[in-house]
């Protein structure tokens, strides 16, 4: 009798589920907050991309029955702590706003496959909209601090929506803001753009995050102009440790078409492997 084979590989550290106490929680627009956790180092091994299951607290009739999978927004080791960005939309998020300092919430992670840079990468072209700009911020300062010049295109409804200090974390990042207040977000003027600068100054890399049509329009131009890229897939999540198998996408592999997990073989794949859009449920 043959033994079953595990259904992926171990991660290369151990994923914790740990109490941690709420330094911050204040609202960065009328959209979107920022949180910040004391973490303890097993947390803080984090990388660009990965993931965190938050339990979070009820609250004012608001009870969350399963965890919110959340990016990282910005890994703070040498000050203990991880930080998010997102939007109030649910009753999860609406119970986390309620948190205040000195508050504690259950958190649990690192979890999934972060961004990659490549050490012949000079120059890496992001292109996000929404809270899809919380998730690629961490390669921000991950990309400068390797001498790698970074390009932004920021998409968001209108300019007060755009947080591109936050994006940019004081570090030097050449921003194109786009916008659908005035229709410069339209995917037809994006892609002009970022034509302009795929002719002006070809980057060895793309990454993207929170839009399907900026997902298919990279993925046409990035066949096009030969320049290789990564996404991060938003995707609804029960456990995040694979086993529901909730959050399943279809991705190509090997000429055929598989599904994988987007909580525990992503969140990031390859942008041409991603094979379209479907959600689970």
């Amino acid at each position: 009798m043959s033994i079953a084979q595990p259904i992926h590989a171990p991660a290369d550290f151990p994923v914790a589920d740990v109490q941690c106490t709420v330094r911050a929680n204040r609202a960065v627009n009328d959209r979107y907050r920022h949180l910040v956790l004391e973490a303890p180092p097993p947390l803080c091994r984090a990388t660009p991309g990965q993931f965190f299951h938050l339990l979070c607290p009820p609250a004012a009739g608001d009870e969350p029955f399963l965890r919110r999978p959340m990016s990282v927004y910005r890994i703070a080791p040498e000050e203990r702590a991880i930080e998010f960005l997102y939007n109030v939309v649910g009753a999860g998020t609406r119970a986390l706003a309620r948190l205040t300092a000195g508050d504690t919430m259950s958190v649990m992670g690192p979890l999934g496959v972060g961004f990659t840079i490549a050490p012949a990468h000079r120059h890496v072209l992001m292109v996000a909209r929404g809270v899809g700009l919380a998730t690629m911020a961490p390669v921000v300062p991950w990309a400068r601090r390797r001498g790698i010049r970074v390009t932004a295109v920021l998409s968001a409804r209108a300019p007060e929506d755009l947080m591109e200090r936050e994006f940019t974390q004081r570090e030097e990042v050449r921003v194109y803001p786009v916008f659908d207040r005035d229709a410069s977000s339209d995917v037809g003027r994006v892609e002009t753009l970022l034509r302009a600068i795929l002719d002006q100054d070809r980057p060895d890399a793309m990454f993207t995050c929170g839009s399907n049509r900026l997902m298919t329009l990279l993925q046409r131009l990035g066949l096009e102009y030969g320049v290789p890229g990564e996404i991060a897939l938003e995707q609804q999540m029960a456990c995040a440790l694979g086993v529901c198998l909730c959050c399943v996408r279809p991705i190509r592999a090997g000429g055929a078409i598989v599904h994988k997990r987007v909580c525990c073989e992503g969140p990031v794949f390859d942008l041409q492997q991603v094979a379209g859009t479907w959600r689970h449920g």
